[in-house]
Formats: C-alpha cells, sequence, structure tokens
C-alpha cells in the first residue's frame, strides 16, 4: 500500500526472550514504545504452543495494541542448533522480530479506519487479537480474509491488507537471517550478553539525563475540555523518575482515549531524546522511570472505548505535557494533522507536517513530522497516481508558529 510503501508508516524490532524491546528503525517512536506490549502479549497466549515457522498478530488497544490500523506481526526466533536450545520439543525460543504497520483501511464506518465521531471499538474496524496467520511456515490466506471480513464493519480491501501483513513477515524474516548470521559468527551467548549490554547501556544513559532535571508538572487542556495531567518527580539519590498521569481525565464517551502503550511510549520517546548519546531506543530507557496510568482513565481506556485518535492525537497531547512538565521544551502543535479520504475502492490516510517548540535555547522547527509520528509524506506524484485527486498547492504557512525569544 502507499501507506507502508511511500509514507513509511511501518516499523521494524527485535526482542528479546521476555519481549524487551533490543534495537529498532527509530522513525516511528508512537509504534516502538509500544510495540514490547505486543509481543509480550503473544508471549502470553502462546507460551509453550509456538513452533517454528508460526507467525502471529494482533491490533487489539486493550492487549498490546494502539489503534486498529496499525497490525504488529510477531515471529519466534527458534534456535538452529542443539547449543542454541533445538532438539524436537526442547527446541527453544532464542529472540522475537517483530513489525508493525499502519493498514489504509482495515474497516470501520468510514475508508481508512479513522472515523472522527466513533464511540465504539467496533466503529474503527475489525479487532485483532493473538491470530496465528502462519502455521508451521503455511501462510493462513483464508482464515486472514474470513477475519478481515468480519465484524459490523470488516475491511474493504483485504487483498491490500494481506500484500501489507505478507511485506510484515517477510520483514521479520529478514530479521530472523541475520540474527542468525549474528549467532553463527559470534555465537548466542555472546548475542544474548549483547542484547543486555545495549539495554543496560540504555538505563544508564538516561539515568545520566535524569540526572540533570528537576521535579515539575504539566496540565494540557484539550478542546474538547478533557485534561491530560503529568507529576514528574526526579529522585536525585536514585536518579530516577516518577511520572505520575492521576489526575487525568476519566476515559472518554469520544475517540480521544490513548492505550497505556501509547503513553508510555511517549514517555520512552521524550526521555530517549533527552539522551545526547548515540543508543537505540530500547527496553533499558523505561528501567529508571516508574509510570503511573489510571485505570479507566483517557490514558488507560477499557473496552469498548474508542480509541483511534488517541494514537494519533492524544499521543502529542502527552508528549507535550512531559516535556512541559520538565520545562526543557516548548510544546508542538498537539496533533498528527491527520487527512483521510476514500470510498470502497480508495482509502487514503496521511499525516501533515507541522513544526516543534523551541527551548531555552534553541528555536523551534518548521514544517517537520513531530515526536510520535515521523513518517514520510506521499509524494504528489505517488499521490495523483494512485489515487483519482490532483494536488492543487502545499505549502508552509509562514509565522503560524509565532514570535519567540530569539525572533
Amino acid at each position: 500500500s502507499v501507506n507502508i510503501k511511500e509514507r513509511l508508516d511501518f516499523s521494524c524490532a527485535i526482542f528479546d526472550q521476555e519481549g524487551g524491546l533490543v534495537a529498532n528503525a527509530p522513525h516511528m517512536p508512537v509504534h516502538l514504545g509500544s510495540m514490547g506490549e505486543s509481543v509480550r502479549i503473544i508471549i502470553e497466549r502462546n507460551r509453550g504452543n509456538m513452533k517454528p515457522g508460526d507467525v502471529f498478530m494482533l491490533n487489539d488497544p486493550y492487549n498490546g495494541g494502539t489503534h486498529l490500523p496499525d497490525i504488529t506481526v510477531v515471529t519466534p526466533v527458534f534456535g538452529e542448533s542443539e547449543g542454541e536450545g533445538a532438539g524436537g520439543e526442547d527446541q527453544q525460543i532464542i529472540f522475537y522480530t517483530a513489525s508493525r504497520g499502519h493498514q489504509s483501511d482495515i474497516g470501520g464506518t468510514m475508508p481508512a479506519s479513522m472515523p472522527p465521531n466513533s464511540r465504539h471499538i467496533d466503529e474503527e474496524g475489525v479487532l485483532i487479537n493473538n491470530f496465528q496467520v502462519v502455521k508451521e511456515g503455511r501462510f493462513m490466506e483464508k482464515d486472514l480474509h474470513a477475519l478481515l471480513l468480519s465484524g459490523k464493519y470488516p475491511a474493504r480491501n483485504p487483498a491490500t491488507n494481506e500484500a501489507d501483513i505478507r511485506a510484515q513477515i517477510a520483514a521479520n524474516n529478514l530479521g530472523i537471517r541475520e540474527l542468525r548470521k549474528l549467532v553463527k559468527h559470534f555465537g548466542l551467548p555472546t548475542v544474548q550478553a549483547y542484547m543486555k549490554h545495549v539495554q543496560d547501556n540504555a538505563e544508564e544513559c538516561v539515568r545520566r539525563a535524569i540526572s540533570k532535571l528537576s521535579s515539575g508538572a504539566f496540565s494540557y487542556e484539550m478542546d474538547d475540555g478533557s485534561v491530560v495531567k503529568v507529576q514528574i518527580t526526579i529522585d536525585d539519590a536514585a536518579r530516577s523518575a516518577k511520572v505520575d498521569f492521576t489526575g487525568t481525565s476519566m476515559q472518554l464517551a469520544t475517540n480521544f482515549n490513548a492505550p497505556a502503550p501509547v503513553c508510555r511510549a511517549a514517555t520512552m520517546y521524550v526521555f530517549r531524546t533527552l539522551v545526547s548519546d548515540v543508543i537505540p531506543m530500547n527496553e533499558g530507557c523505561m528501567k529508571a522511570i516508574d509510570l503511573v496510568i489510571p485505570e479507566g482513565s483517557m490514558l488507560n481506556p477499557r473496552y469498548p472505548a474508542a480509541v483511534v485518535a488517541g494514537n494519533v492525537e492524544t499521543s502529542q497531547v502527552v508528549t507535550d505535557a512531559i516535556y512541559g512538565a520538565l520545562g526543557v521544551m516548548a510544546a508542538a502543535q498537539g496533533t498528527m494533522n491527520n487527512l483521510t479520504f476514500g470510498n470502497d475502492r480508495y482509502q487514503y490516510y496521511e499525516t501533515i507536517c507541522g513544526g516543534s517548540g523551541a527551548g531555552p535555547s534553541f528555536d523551534g522547527t518548521s514544517g517537520i513530522h513531530t515526536h510520535m509520528t515521523n513518517s514520510r509524506m506521499t509524494d504528489p506524484e505517488i499521490l495523483e497516481l494512485r489515487y483519482p485527486v490532483r494536488l492543487n498547492r502545499f505549502e508552509v504557512r509562514e509565522g503560524s508558529g509565532g514570535a519567540g525569544l530569539y525572533r
């Protein structure tokens, strides 16, 4: 799909045996900080029953997902030799590879599965929870299509969904091949030890960054009157931080609820950006952070709350609120500037660039995707080739960010 191929609205990552993030392609923060929750759900639901050649997928916002268009595909990596845990029933999983891609349509009341007025998760598309898309190397095509065409508002273009899911499976398999090359060259104990070193190093880098911060609080009122509140308490002795969202509005009747993994992703992203060292964003970034998200709030909603805007709108608000509490950066636009249109044949979704806030010693930026979104925009030529539309004008609105300290 255009969403995957052109906009690059996808993420690929490597996870350890427990589902902890080790390394990733870092361009989509909202995916990367939350994907580990999806991997851990798959591990929990299938522990002891996974076999070589199996692949699982989910998009369930209440079990590790974010919103329904984001489908996560998870592949267990089994050892190939006796030294790697292989051998009949004793064969062990040594890693996991996973990829998350934003489907251009997964059903729901509107094409592109981003309905602005949804009130129930069913109105946003097909909910997928722990579906086995490949069984011992056999792609479950009929079962997949039956799933995509199920529910009150089924997917409009299952063939495109299948193509994107096959691409995600292929990406996972490429990761497996490269991991096995590492294991063959260095040995499994060494590779697993360095995975832990990467996480431990990230933890230490974040602790050093935390030691330079001060405690603070921030309250961000949204257009509908709902409020995201955060209190950040720095423990100088432990070099740790408590990020507490107590006081945030309760679960909403609208679709601006954000599942807990989205809030976790925003938190991980902010603290990773405060680290000057060149490190991959991974599970170690969160080891120094005590994250409190009240259950039943708009940042940790219960089924069947609508959530589609939580991933693309509320996530940006959470990010701005954390930066505000820490006093390190002014707010960006608080949105991913979503554009969507379509019908039964065409489904299009885009996030449009905006601007980022300034800091104490630097200007903000203009005309750029910020924070939780970091995808490309579809090239005008591709847009007009693949869809029956014409792009008349696209430009930066000069001065829309206002004057700051330096101009």
